[in-house]
Protein backbone atom coordinates (compact mmCIF):
# COMPACT_ATOMS: atom_id res chain seq x y z
CA UNK A 1 0.00 0.00 0.00
CA UNK A 2 1.86 3.41 -0.93
CA UNK A 3 1.98 6.22 1.31
CA UNK A 4 -0.74 8.40 -0.15
CA UNK A 5 -3.45 5.21 0.57
CA UNK A 6 -2.37 5.13 4.43
CA UNK A 7 -2.78 9.04 4.91
CA UNK A 8 -6.56 8.55 2.84
CA UNK A 9 -7.27 5.41 5.58
CA UNK A 10 -5.97 7.61 8.30
CA UNK A 11 -8.23 10.36 7.63
CA UNK A 12 -10.85 8.26 7.43
CA UNK A 13 -10.18 6.27 10.66
CA UNK A 14 -10.06 10.26 12.03
CA UNK A 15 -13.20 11.21 10.66
CA UNK A 16 -15.41 7.88 12.08
CA UNK A 17 -13.67 8.11 15.87
CA UNK A 18 -14.38 11.73 15.26
CA UNK A 19 -17.94 11.68 14.39
CA UNK A 20 -18.25 8.54 17.20
CA UNK A 21 -17.24 11.24 19.52
CA UNK A 22 -19.43 13.88 18.66
CA UNK A 23 -22.60 11.45 18.46
CA UNK A 24 -21.77 10.39 22.30
CA UNK A 25 -21.17 13.42 22.88
CA UNK A 26 -24.66 14.79 22.02
CA UNK A 27 -26.60 11.66 23.08
CA UNK A 28 -24.79 12.53 27.32
CA UNK A 29 -25.91 15.85 26.26
CA UNK A 30 -29.13 15.20 25.83
CA UNK A 31 -29.74 12.57 28.66
CA UNK A 32 -28.34 15.61 30.90
CA UNK A 33 -30.63 17.90 30.19
CA UNK A 34 -33.78 15.36 29.37
CA UNK A 35 -33.06 14.91 33.36
CA UNK A 36 -31.96 18.60 34.61
CA UNK A 37 -35.52 19.94 32.87
CA UNK A 38 -37.54 17.42 35.13
CA UNK A 39 -35.02 18.20 38.00
CA UNK A 40 -35.45 22.35 37.33
CA UNK A 41 -39.40 21.49 37.53
CA UNK A 42 -39.72 19.76 40.48
CA UNK A 43 -37.07 21.21 42.61
CA UNK A 44 -35.97 24.33 40.76
CA UNK A 45 -32.98 25.18 38.68
CA UNK A 46 -31.07 25.87 41.69
CA UNK A 47 -31.12 22.16 42.18
CA UNK A 48 -29.57 21.16 38.78
CA UNK A 49 -25.93 20.20 39.44
CA UNK A 50 -23.15 18.24 38.28
CA UNK A 51 -23.50 15.88 41.34
CA UNK A 52 -27.38 15.80 40.90
CA UNK A 53 -27.02 14.84 37.46
CA UNK A 54 -24.55 12.27 37.77
CA UNK A 55 -26.59 10.81 40.67
CA UNK A 56 -29.65 10.57 38.43
CA UNK A 57 -28.26 9.41 35.15
CA UNK A 58 -25.48 7.28 36.30
CA UNK A 59 -23.04 9.53 34.14
CA UNK A 60 -20.01 10.62 35.50
CA UNK A 61 -19.69 13.78 37.47
CA UNK A 62 -16.34 14.80 35.32
CA UNK A 63 -17.95 13.77 31.90
CA UNK A 64 -21.02 16.19 32.82
CA UNK A 65 -18.68 19.15 33.65
CA UNK A 66 -16.89 18.52 30.67
CA UNK A 67 -19.56 19.19 28.20
CA UNK A 68 -21.37 22.13 30.39
CA UNK A 69 -18.00 24.34 31.73
CA UNK A 70 -20.33 25.73 34.87
CA UNK A 71 -23.24 25.55 36.84
CA UNK A 72 -24.52 28.71 35.12
CA UNK A 73 -23.63 27.02 31.65
CA UNK A 74 -25.30 23.86 32.97
CA UNK A 75 -28.65 26.30 34.16
CA UNK A 76 -29.06 28.35 30.65
CA UNK A 77 -28.76 25.04 28.62
CA UNK A 78 -31.57 23.89 30.93
CA UNK A 79 -33.86 26.48 30.17
CA UNK A 80 -32.96 26.07 26.20
CA UNK A 81 -33.47 22.49 26.50
CA UNK A 82 -37.17 23.25 28.52
CA UNK A 83 -38.32 26.01 25.61
CA UNK A 84 -37.31 23.83 22.88
CA UNK A 85 -39.78 21.00 24.26
CA UNK A 86 -42.50 23.34 25.13
CA UNK A 87 -42.39 24.58 21.77
CA UNK A 88 -42.89 21.14 20.72
CA UNK A 89 -45.83 20.31 22.83
CA UNK A 90 -47.49 23.51 22.50
CA UNK A 91 -46.24 26.26 19.61
CA UNK A 92 -45.65 23.99 16.98
CA UNK A 93 -48.58 21.96 16.83
CA UNK A 94 -51.11 25.25 17.04
CA UNK A 95 -49.60 26.46 14.15
CA UNK A 96 -51.63 23.67 11.65
CA UNK A 97 -54.71 26.16 13.21
CA UNK A 98 -55.70 29.15 11.70
CA UNK A 99 -54.28 32.14 12.50
CA UNK A 100 -56.31 34.02 15.48
CA UNK A 101 -59.12 32.06 17.44
CA UNK A 102 -58.69 29.00 16.19
CA UNK A 103 -54.59 29.19 16.74
CA UNK A 104 -55.64 30.54 20.14
CA UNK A 105 -57.91 27.61 20.93
CA UNK A 106 -55.19 25.59 19.67
CA UNK A 107 -52.39 27.36 21.88
CA UNK A 108 -54.62 26.38 25.08
CA UNK A 109 -55.63 23.10 23.97
CA UNK A 110 -52.40 22.08 23.80
CA UNK A 111 -51.24 24.07 26.95
CA UNK A 112 -53.34 22.14 28.78
CA UNK A 113 -52.19 18.73 27.28
CA UNK A 114 -48.63 20.05 28.26
CA UNK A 115 -49.28 21.11 32.22
CA UNK A 116 -51.53 17.38 32.42
CA UNK A 117 -49.78 14.91 31.04
CA UNK A 118 -47.08 16.70 32.25
CA UNK A 119 -44.29 17.37 29.97
CA UNK A 120 -42.17 17.64 33.05
CA UNK A 121 -42.12 16.27 35.94
CA UNK A 122 -43.03 19.37 38.10
CA UNK A 123 -45.76 20.79 35.83
CA UNK A 124 -44.71 24.22 33.93
CA UNK A 125 -41.35 24.60 33.85
CA UNK A 126 -41.28 28.37 33.48
CA UNK A 127 -44.03 28.69 36.36
CA UNK A 128 -41.81 26.57 38.45
CA UNK A 129 -38.77 28.63 38.16
CA UNK A 130 -39.82 31.62 37.11
CA UNK A 131 -40.90 32.70 41.25
CA UNK A 132 -37.59 31.44 42.25
CA UNK A 133 -35.62 33.89 40.40
CA UNK A 134 -37.92 37.41 40.16
CA UNK A 135 -35.90 38.64 42.89
CA UNK A 136 -32.34 37.42 41.80
CA UNK A 137 -31.19 39.55 38.73
CA UNK A 138 -28.63 37.70 36.60
CA UNK A 139 -28.59 35.58 33.52
CA UNK A 140 -30.51 32.83 34.76
CA UNK A 141 -33.55 35.31 35.48
CA UNK A 142 -33.18 37.27 31.89
CA UNK A 143 -33.15 33.46 30.54
CA UNK A 144 -36.18 32.70 31.96
CA UNK A 145 -38.05 35.82 31.15
CA UNK A 146 -37.00 35.88 27.65
CA UNK A 147 -38.65 32.21 27.29
CA UNK A 148 -41.75 33.44 28.82
CA UNK A 149 -41.97 36.72 27.47
CA UNK A 150 -42.04 34.72 23.72
CA UNK A 151 -44.82 32.63 25.22
CA UNK A 152 -47.17 35.75 26.29
CA UNK A 153 -45.97 37.42 23.05
CA UNK A 154 -47.43 34.47 21.04
CA UNK A 155 -50.63 34.55 23.41
CA UNK A 156 -50.93 38.60 21.97
CA UNK A 157 -50.20 37.89 18.42
CA UNK A 158 -53.03 35.44 17.98
CA UNK A 159 -55.21 37.38 20.30
CA UNK A 160 -54.81 40.21 17.83
CA UNK A 161 -55.80 38.00 14.57
CA UNK A 162 -58.78 36.78 16.43
CA UNK A 163 -60.12 39.82 17.63
CA UNK A 164 -59.02 41.96 13.96
CA UNK A 165 -57.41 45.23 13.67
CA UNK A 166 -60.82 47.29 14.19
CA UNK A 167 -61.85 45.16 17.08
CA UNK A 168 -58.30 45.30 18.62
CA UNK A 169 -58.56 49.09 19.55
CA UNK A 170 -61.74 47.89 22.18
CA UNK A 171 -59.71 45.49 23.87
CA UNK A 172 -56.80 45.96 26.27
CA UNK A 173 -54.35 43.05 24.38
CA UNK A 174 -52.19 43.36 27.10
CA UNK A 175 -54.56 43.20 30.25
CA UNK A 176 -56.15 39.92 28.14
CA UNK A 177 -52.58 38.05 27.73
CA UNK A 178 -52.28 38.57 31.23
CA UNK A 179 -55.29 37.55 32.36
CA UNK A 180 -54.90 34.35 30.43
CA UNK A 181 -51.24 33.71 31.97
CA UNK A 182 -52.67 34.43 35.74
CA UNK A 183 -55.05 31.38 34.84
CA UNK A 184 -52.76 28.80 33.33
CA UNK A 185 -50.13 29.67 36.11
CA UNK A 186 -53.20 28.87 38.48
CA UNK A 187 -54.06 25.97 36.37
CA UNK A 188 -50.81 24.56 36.59
CA UNK A 189 -50.85 24.61 40.43
CA UNK A 190 -54.10 23.31 40.94
CA UNK A 191 -53.70 20.56 38.18
CA UNK A 192 -50.56 19.58 40.50
CA UNK A 193 -53.00 19.48 43.28
CA UNK A 194 -55.15 16.79 41.24
CA UNK A 195 -57.98 19.57 40.51
CA UNK A 196 -59.11 18.38 37.03
CA UNK A 197 -62.12 20.94 36.95
CA UNK A 198 -59.39 23.69 36.63
CA UNK A 199 -59.24 22.68 32.83
CA UNK A 200 -63.30 24.00 32.62
CA UNK A 201 -62.27 27.22 33.85
CA UNK A 202 -59.11 27.93 31.59
CA UNK A 203 -61.54 27.32 28.89
CA UNK A 204 -64.27 29.73 30.47
CA UNK A 205 -61.52 32.65 30.58
CA UNK A 206 -60.55 32.45 26.89
CA UNK A 207 -63.90 32.10 25.62
CA UNK A 208 -65.20 34.87 27.92
CA UNK A 209 -62.61 37.16 26.72
CA UNK A 210 -62.86 36.20 22.84
CA UNK A 211 -66.89 37.22 23.29
CA UNK A 212 -66.23 40.15 25.18
CA UNK A 213 -63.95 41.61 22.69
Amino acid sequence: MDTGARAFITRADTVSITDKRLLKGARARETALRRAVDIASLDGLDDVSFGRLATDTGMSKAGIQTLFRSKEVLQLATIDYAREMFIDAVVRPAREAAPGVDRLRALIEHWIEYARTPVFEGGCFIVANIARFDSKPGTIRDALVRSHREWLDTIGKELRNAVGSHEAAELDIDLAVFQIDSVLRAANTALRLGDEDVITKVRRTVENLLEAA
